[in-house]
């Protein structure tokens, strides 16, 4: 094969730093718009940690995108700097427990994340001991190496069993931990996770709430424009970020995913060899972001709840209008039709309520009881929220 074609070369660079556009990576203080507050209040809850006493425990509520792990992660690292100027030791582990679920497996997780088995010559090892024995092995560790552990348990109502939030908030207590003292940061998108939870867990952990809003266009806006040396100079066509800004605001205020679109514009310029991003790059940017989240829920749905979903993708085609109410009993028909097709035993009309429920919680779809008339009881009407193509298509991309 010829050498004469580099596939790697670019004549028309688009990206300076493309990592500033990565959802992992961790801006500096001046860059995190529209969070001040939050931010305050984050560090007043966990200030007594940089001087080696207990924090408050926090539980830190708002929908995706709006900041929550991204503040969470730079002010323990700042409690981190300001610890070891007042001569005190502070261990961060972060676990994100959509990845890890259970409680044997954010507890190795954390213990992984704190050891540092030359110094503590204790061993983690990712599998082969029981739950208790990892706890051990934690409290050896932190005892050993920090004056306080801050724990940020992030998506925490997606772990299994909540044991661990007691176990974590009252490890000094029972004595655990005889040496240091432990805090926990719990992040989630439900902001009514706490009712959850056992009543002994929220008098020992939901010691401070805080509630993150939807950013605005304004603040979306500064958001990407402080992200814009990620590309070069002159790359961005004005009314770009304004764009990108204006439908983040209005659909979701989530920043995360105008940041997502600002990258996917960037990268769609660079595949046609364009010396700009324009508008509409960010349109079709805006339709790769959509399939691409889309994808990522639904991959983590069930295999009902996707045959569920192209349900209601095929029956709003069928009615021509995307904003068209789709029945729930329609839904079910069509749905047992599918399972059919695939070869599956389909699921009761019961829990294909609760799907579409789920569905709804997920913002995937809205749900509206209706009056069907005297003696005739309510109904349910179901509404995709994006275009059927997307719903499909993502359905497709995540089997």
């Amino acid at each position: 094969m010829s050498d004469s074609v580099n596939y790697f070369g670019s004549e028309n660079e688009i990206f300076r730093n493309k990592e500033l556009l990565q959802v992992s990576h961790l801006p500096d203080g001046d860059r995190i718009i529209g969070r001040e507050d939050e931010l305050t209040q984050l560090a007043n809850a966990i200030k007594p940690a940089t001087r080696g006493n207990t924090p408050n425990n926090v539980l830190v509520y708002g929908k995706t995108g709006t900041g929550k792990s991204l503040c969470s992660k730079f002010i323990t690292n700042q409690a981190i700097n300001q610890a070891s100027a007042n001569g005190n030791s502070i261990g961060v582990a972060y676990v994100d427990c959509l990845q890890e679920s259970t409680e044997t497996q954010a507890v190795q997780s954390i213990g992984h994340q704190l050891n540092e088995p030359t110094v503590t010559d204790v061993s983690i090892p990712h599998s082969g001991l029981s739950t208790s024995e990892y706890y051990r092995r934690l409290w050896e560790i932190v005892d050993d190496r920090f004056d306080v552990a801050l724990i940020i348990l992030d998506e925490v109502d997606k772990i299994e069993d909540d044991d661990i939030l007691m176990q974590l908030s009252r490890a000094v207590e029972s004595g655990k931990l005889t040496e240091s003292t432990v805090g926990v940061i719990g992040i989630s998108n439900k902001v009514r996770y706490k009712e959850s939870l056992d009543e002994r867990i929220k008098s020992s952990l939901c010691e401070r709430e805080y509630v993150f809003s939807p950013y605005d266009a304004t603040q979306i806006r500064e958001i990407l424009n402080s992200r814009s040396d990620a590309f070069h100079e002159d790359v961005l066509d004005d009314a770009v970020i304004p764009q990108v800004a204006a439908l983040a605001a209005r659909e979701h205020g989530d920043a995360r995913k105008a940041i997502d679109i600002l990258r996917f514009a960037g990268e769609i310029a660079e595949e046609n060899g364009d010396n700009t991003v324009t508008e509409e790059c960010v349109e079709q940017a805006h339709e790769r972001e959509e399939t691409s989240r889309l994808a990522e829920l639904i991959s983590k749905s069930p295999s009902h709840a996707k045959l569920v979903l192209e349900a209601m993708a095929f029956l709003t085609q069928q009615e021509g209008d995307d904003d068209a109410p789709i029945k729930t009993n329609e839904v079910y028909d069509l749905y047992k039709r599918l399972c059919d097709r695939d070869g599956s035993d389909h699921l009761k009309l019961r829990r294909v309520r609760d799907i579409l429920s789920e569905l709804e919680f997920l913002s995937i779809i809205d749900q509206e009881r209706k009056w069907a008339g005297k003696g005739k009881g309510n109904y349910m009407e179901n509404r995709l929220i994006d275009d059927p193509e997307v719903i499909i298509a993502a359905c497709n991309e995540s089997e």
